[in-house]
């Protein structure tokens, strides 16, 4: 099997890495990959947001199965357009990325379907969006309707930085606080069923003990020792099957991977919001425990054929942590020499904000590397993550230092 993929971070790398260790990929092209990828993949250096050239390279590599990283060429519809040339696609067409490209879409399907998830507002003025703060009250959840690369919401108990951010946005979603643990749990569909992925955790704000701003991701881990024995099973009974159902009936079927972020509330599970990809960084800890081959799981997904696939995990946990550059998230600095990358046993090492300047690795991005560590249990992946990360240099770059901590803790309670 021939395969293109369509992505430049870490989120990528991973699924790289996975493609390319299926005994049946023979060719791993990607577009346009980054400095980590080269090692196991010819590159192209082909804009995601340039649908024509992604279709034309597909098209003259004739490439058997093409899977798409990012959300940005999946709202843009790159995959409508692929499809059309007769291609088998991961990923959704621009009616089905809708559910990440619109917060206010998302709910109406929601609503439809009868998922659960937190009471809302969707406004365009002043006058209502004071209006939806006032009706829910501290603290208070405001989210950018469109794509916002991770950093469209906020929650706070300040109502003039709710209220600033709210009017920042050409639309914005105002809703209910969800109070309770969140995970995330992802959904593999080919327009018809949807098998569930076990589920991972990761950590948004950029410092230690959840402070500071909202992040991209900062760190995750997989498995949730602390999480309900039946997770995944309800999760697909409530959400997944439901949206994927919905979808079909509505004549736009999704296919690819449905992101289900979260909570569970004293009053149950409730989802905070849908993504129409892989997680990052998620992906960095869920694709190395994946057991069942990755590129055949994707090509059967595209062309309509998970019937009778069950998906199998290894038997190890996963904690991967983010080097983020000096200044993330509002304004990281880039072109930062990055060395001393150890090669430790049991560690990943995922680029995904690099690039080559003819004399080494820099920065070109605020989340530079994704170090992720496996072992027999939470603390043994955490101590592999953090004594990888630690000897990474990166003038003014960090980490957080407590992913996974308190599960860890847990898990050894137990």
């Amino acid at each position: 099997m021939k395969i293109l993929l369509v992505g430049s971070g870490g989120r990528e790398h991973a699924l790289a890495l996975g493609l390319q260790a299926d005994p049946s990929c023979t060719e791993l092209h990607c577009a346009p990959g980054n400095p980590g990828i080269a090692e196991i993949a010819t590159l192209h250096p082909i804009a995601i947001t340039d649908n024509k050239a992604i279709v034309d390279l597909a098209k003259k590599l004739a490439v058997d199965l093409v899977v798409i990283g990012p959300e940005v060429p999946l709202v843009n519809g790159v995959a409508d357009e692929l499809r059309a040339a007769g291609l088998a696609v991961f990923g959704p067409s621009k009616a089905a990325a809708q559910l990440e490209g619109s917060k206010n879409f998302a709910k109406g399907v929601m609503r439809d379907a009868g998922v659960p998830t937190a009471r809302s507002f969707t406004c365009e003025t002043q006058a209502e969006i004071e209006n939806a703060l006032d009706a829910f009250g501290a603290p208070y959840v405001v989210k950018d309707d469109g794509l916002a690369a991770g950093k469209g919401v906020v929650v706070t108990d300040d109502r003039a930085k709710a209220l600033e951010h709210a009017l920042a946005c050409k639309r914005v979603v105002i809703e209910e606080f969800l109070n309770g643990p969140e995970i995330s749990l992802f959904g593999i569909s080919d327009g018809r069923n949807v098998l569930p992925m076990q589920p991972a955790q990761d950590f948004k704000r950029a410092y230690d003990r959840d402070e500071g701003p909202n992040t991209g991701g900062m760190g995750a881990y997989s498995p949730l020792p602390w999480a309900p024995d039946d997770i995944m099973e309800e999760t697909y009974e409530k959400v997944l099957a439901p949206v994927i159902a919905e979808m079909a009936a509505r004549g736009t079927p999704f296919v690819g991977l449905l992101y289900a972020g979260l909570a569970l509330t004293d009053h149950g599970l409730r989802v905070i919001e849908f993504n129409a990809r892989f997680g990052d960084p998620e992906t960095q800890v869920l694709i190395p425990r994946l057991a069942t081959p990755l590129a055949q799981l994707l090509y059967k997904a595209a062309t309509d054929s998970l019937d009778d696939v069950a998906l199998s995990w290894r038997d190890e946990s996963a904690v991967t942590v983010v080097l983020a550059a000096q200044g993330y998230p509002e304004s990281p600095k880039t072109k930062g020499a990055i060395t001393n990358i150890p090669a430790i046993s049991k560690t990943q090492i995922f680029h995904a904000g690099t690039s080559l300047n003819g004399v080494g690795l820099v920065s070109s991005g605020g989340r530079v590397l994704t170090v992720t560590g496996l072992g027999t249990d939470l603390t043994e992946a955490r101590d592999r993550a953090y004594r990888a990360i630690s000897q990474i240099e990166l003038e003014g770059s960090f980490y957080r230092s407590d992913i996974a901590f308190n599960a860890s803790v847990a898990e050894k309670g137990n």
